[in-house]
């Protein structure tokens, strides 16, 4: 059973993409509570509106803000999500599936509990999450990793791990050690 998520209970261990919106949106609204790093909370019957400077790990929370603009830590933006786009969350828990754009080459966590999730990506707890992560960039990234290995097309053996290192729990290691034939 989902748990409803209000404005008691949304910044205790959850997890949350808040969509960015137009700072004048909140310019006439009165802020509903302050946080002690500065972030300003305004709650609607829908959901709630942030304007934060900071995005990420909040507290024992994993908020998100999803926005055309990169480094979005480097100023104030304003979020919104409505109460249902709140999720459990915890650190042992698998909790998280992984979502990769190869055409931009961004990588991107999501909950389990999301409705787009199609249940083909491995789930992770929120530290394996991280580490599959940090080797999904490489491979985006970089070509080092793929010096030693029998292949025709980088672009294709990327695309191959890439899928591996999202469905299944075999080590970047034991991927590439397929093809070192």
């Amino acid at each position: 059973m989902a748990k409803n998520y209000n404005k008691f209970n949304f910044h205790k261990h959850t997890f949350c993409v808040f969509k960015e919106v137009n700072a004048e949106v909140v310019k006439n609204l009165q802020p509903s509570h302050k946080s002690s790093s500065g972030s300003t909370y305004y709650f609607t019957e829908a959901g709630v509106y942030r304007v934060s400077n900071h995005w990420g790990r909040a507290a024992n929370c994993r908020w998100r803000l999803e926005s055309d603009h990169k480094n979005v830590n480097q100023s104030t933006k304003a979020g919104y999500a409505n109460w249902t786009d709140f999720y459990p969350n915890n650190e042992q828990e698998n909790l998280f599936y992984i979502e990769v754009d190869e055409q931009t080459r961004e990588v991107s966590f999501q909950h389990k509990n999301n409705p787009k999730y199609d249940g083909k990506a491995q789930l992770r707890n929120a530290s394996e999450t991280a580490k599959v992560i940090r080797t999904l960039n490489e491979v985006l990234t970089t070509d080092n990793w793929a010096k030693y290995l029998n292949f025709e097309d980088l672009d294709a053996l990327r695309s191959e791990v890439v899928h591996q290192l999202i469905t299944t729990n075999t080590s970047f290691i034991e991927i590439k050690r397929k093809f070192t034939n």
